[in-house]
């Protein structure tokens, strides 16, 4: 699938005033982004696009436990002879 805000995926937005439209027009441009801006009044305004290119969210990061840490319950053992030998994972 092609990146958000691509020619061949561009962010697809729904308004219904002449502002949101020239402003989102206006960031997109500055970013280089390809968009489609329609004029819908009868139905709700839809920038969830727009949105997700603004404000991308991060991948999540969990922190590897390894064998001979502490476990990360806080009993003091290592990890191995805790959480880690039981089969259980804690994150």
């Amino acid at each position: 699938m092609a990146k958000l805000g691509t020619e061949k995926r561009p962010i697809i937005v729904r308004v219904h005033s002449e502002e949101k439209a020239r402003y989102i027009a206006e960031t997109c441009a500055e970013h280089g982004w390809h968009y489609i801006i329609g004029f819908e009044l009868d139905k709700p305004e839809d920038m969830s696009d727009f949105e997700k290119m603004l404000n991308p969210s991060s991948p999540s990061v969990s922190e590897k436990v390894g064998r001979n840490a502490p476990c990360p319950c806080g009993s003091g053992k290592k990890y191995k002879k805790c959480c880690g030998g039981s089969g259980a994972l804690l994150v």
